[in-house]
């Protein structure tokens, strides 16, 4: 979160648009050094929440235009307000891929390098295990995963009933047939994505509806793209609801995803892209979380299982983007859970 004196400048520049170093400092009347606004400037810059214009004397400060996605919101803070009392942005937003997500990086110089660090972490272990051991990791993080992410959608399997149930097939008492299917969908398109790493690669529509089908076999949900308006619970905003515009909007996101040269970006907008696109009736971020695993072990990254990622949290950070396209909750959940990944597994 932002310090005092950082929302300070963040305020001025939305006041006054655009301003210098000096004139920054005169708005604190004194209260700070101007080394420490110039200290400041520079943390904000590095964070892309602010740009400049001009060189030396006449540099000007202003608000980055990726300051509304990137700035870090109190997200208990702004869930005080009730759903119809929260301010949000009603409709799918057409600008946001191509003129936001296209021209910018969503994770700053810092943020990248500790990724990286984390990364390097796993594949030192990797290198140290046996091909057997490997996947008997693989497994362990499949089951962990297909546990969380059914938890997500309202699955009441515990950990321990779910790997009964992907190990020796042995149903849970008192559960539904529809969760036990759901939680088998899950491994089963793992399991696909494991034996054959490059088929999201490059991402395609049709590829993205092949790994929906494997997710929602045998469950009463519709196959393809939709074509009916659908709602989400919790929120106000309303994705796309014509058919024409979801399959745009997703060979869009495709396109983006391809262009990215960071596989941590490929990864985190795949996990929020498909989810605020909405292009099933249901399933998308169950198919979100396997698409972007597909990404990470397609180019030999740790992949994720959202082990201990709350499930409150985790709707509170994806509604936080559909209703203010603000990525920040979700991203710090994101760098969490490849820290646990890489702490955890292999």
């Amino acid at each position: 979160m932002l310090n005092h004196n950082e929302t300070d400048i963040i305020e001025f520049l939305k006041n006054n648009q655009v301003g210098s170093s000096k004139e920054i400092h005169a708005s604190f009347s004194n209260s700070i050094s101007y080394a420490t606004v110039k200290r400041i400037l520079s943390k904000l810059i590095t964070e892309n929440l602010i740009t400049t214009k001009g060189q030396g004397k006449g540099t000007k400060y202003l608000i980055s235009p990726v300051y509304q996605l990137l700035n870090p919101i109190d997200i208990t803070a702004y869930y005080k307000k009730e759903i119809d009392e929260r301010t949000i942005k009603e409709g799918f937003n057409f600008g946001l891929m191509s003129e936001v997500l296209a021209k910018n990086n969503l994770f700053t110089t810092s943020e990248i390098a500790y990724l990286n660090q984390l990364q390097n972490t796993y594949k030192k272990n990797v290198a140290q295990l046996t091909k057997l051991e490997y996947l008997k990791e693989m497994e362990r993080l499949a089951i962990d995963l297909s546990w969380k992410s059914s938890q997500i959608e309202g699955n009441t399997y515990s950990l321990l009933d779910t790997e009964k149930l992907l190990k020796e097939k042995e149903t849970a008492s008192g559960k539904t047939k529809d969760e036990a299917v759901m939680l088998l969908n899950h491994k089963e398109a793992l399991d696909f994505i494991i034996k054959h790493p490059d088929y999201l690669t490059p991402l395609s529509v049709q590829k993205i509806e092949d790994i929906h089908s494997i997710l929602i076999k045998e469950l009463a949900i519709d196959r393809n793209l939709r074509k009916r308006r659908v709602g989400i619970s919790g929120t106000n905003y309303k994705p796309l609801d014509n058919e024409f515009q979801i399959a745009d909007a997703l060979v869009n996101m495709c396109q983006l995803i391809n262009l990215k040269e960071d596989v941590f970006e490929k990864t985190l907008l795949a996990l929020v892209l498909i989810s605020y696109i909405q292009p099933f009736m249901d399933g998308n971020k169950r198919t979100a979380r396997i698409i972007s695993n597909a990404i990470l072990i397609n180019h030999k990254y740790c992949p994720l299982s959202f082990r201990t990622v709350d499930s409150i949290d985790y709707k509170k950070a994806m509604l936080l983007f559909y209703e203010q396209n603000n990525i920040s909750a979700f991203k710090e959940l994101f760098i969490n859970q490849f820290k646990f990944a890489v702490n955890t597994y292999f």
